[in-house]
């Protein structure tokens, strides 16, 4: 059985207060060859989040709570070099914390597209 190198491998963080919405990108994701952690508000996102083990963020905006991008701001103080990709329909006005924003409704290829390239383009932690 040929499982691929951990090296290969790309972890996300998935952050959705929705569950149906949560449980179907986080499918999504998975058969699309990513590891995927998920929570369901950004302070539980917050207790999880390793930068050594997560190479990118996929968050909603609106959650109770704290936000997506309030989280977004802290993920980028404890880790410049991750990937923050908001996937949401509250566009924030401050984006100063996102790698890339995407406006629900999109296709789960696109949200792949985009993580494939912001992830490409990070070099390996040391």
């Amino acid at each position: 059985m040929n499982e691929p190198t951990p090296a290969h491998v790309k972890t996300i963080l998935l952050v959705d207060d929705v569950d149906v919405s949560r449980l179907v990108t986080k499918w999504f994701l998975s058969y699309l060859g990513y590891v995927v952690d998920s929570a369901s508000s950004a302070e539980e996102a917050l207790g999880v989040f390793d930068p050594k083990t997560h190479d990118a963020v996929l968050t909603d905006n609106s959650m109770p709570g704290m936000s997506g991008v309030e989280m977004a701001h802290i993920i980028k103080l404890r880790s410049p070099s991750t990937r923050v990709v908001m996937h949401t329909g509250s566009l924030p006005e401050d984006r100063s914390c996102l790698d890339a924003l995407l406006q629900k409704p999109t296709h789960v290829l696109e949200i792949k597209e985009v993580l494939d390239q912001l992830l490409a383009a990070v070099p390996p932690q040391k």
